[in-house]
């Protein structure tokens, strides 16, 4: 009777052990499969120039913040812009596009002001891109609020001599566009010329593509874009983004990497 008593105990043991466990291993999965819908993120699009003085310390500060950062959904992206290469040094990265995407910004944010360093967060904030504390209190508050779209990309890869990615959004609203960048991990350039003449420079999410495509309620599909000077599937990476079209607001984001090599 006693053996009988002392073997119903040590299964019952047993059970509450094995319930545990499997509770532990459920609240795991979801953790794993928490979609970017259930948790806020920050889009942090820095519009900096080789050829302004005052950009070397937002460079830094964004390098800082990305290596701090690698375990959150904080999305950086440095735009070169060109309007600073009639100043005696030409940026390698600008391009007239980055340009007229910070002068779009100033339309959305009903602002008078186009400068560098220039740092704008999920299309609504906008600040000296070098404030850190500022960034950093803008991305904390803004992980904090759910996103309202949910954006995956799958499939990124280079082959063909273009970049393809396939893209799916749940919670689109009218008048909504993806942005997608394709971004350079870091590069350095010693400069000639201009204000920062004899500086070497690092730069870390340099934009080197962009496009945009209206969603007009297809929530998935395929996009290419060129494939750019000095690409390799390791240097680079594409981060996409839902954006309102009349009030730049931000919705959701996301971030793909390459798992393919070039194609000839």
């Amino acid at each position: 009777m006693r053996s009988i008593k002392i073997i119903i105990a040590i299964s019952c043991i047993a059970v509450v052990i094995a319930l545990t466990t499997a509770f532990a291993n459920i609240k795991k999965v979801k953790a794993n499969n928490t979609t970017p819908g259930d948790k806020g993120f920050a889009v942090v699009e820095l519009f900096t120039s080789e050829g302004c003085s005052s950009c070397p310390p937002a460079d830094a500060l964004i390098a800082k913040v990305l290596k701090e950062s690698s375990d959150k959904p904080v999305y950086i992206l440095a735009y070169h812009v060109d309007y600073w290469n009639r100043l005696g040094w030409k940026d390698a990265f600008s391009d007239a596009a980055y340009s007229a995407r910070q002068q779009q910004y100033a339309r959305w944010l009903k602002s008078s002001e186009i400068y560098t360093p220039q740092a704008i967060v999920n299309g609504t904030k906008e600040f000296v891109g070098s404030e850190e504390s500022t960034l950093r209190n803008t991305i904390k508050a803004d992980i904090a609020e759910p996103a309202k779209t949910d954006l995956v990309l799958t499939g990124l890869k280079a082959a063909d001599n273009k970049i393809t990615v396939k893209y799916h959004a749940e919670g689109v609203t009218a008048n909504s566009s993806l942005v997608l960048a394709l971004l350079e991990r870091n590069a350095t350039t010693k400069v000639l010329k201009g204000e920062n003449s004899g500086r070497t420079l690092s730069h870390v999410q340099i934009v080197r593509k962009l496009q945009t495509i209206s969603l007009n309620n297809r929530n998935s599909g395929s996009v290419d874009l060129p494939v750019p000077a000095g690409f390799t599937p390791e240097g680079f990476e594409m981060i996409a983004f839902v954006q309102n079209a009349t009030s730049g607001a931000i919705t959701g984001a996301a971030r793909a990497e390459f798992s393919t090599t070039l194609s000839k």
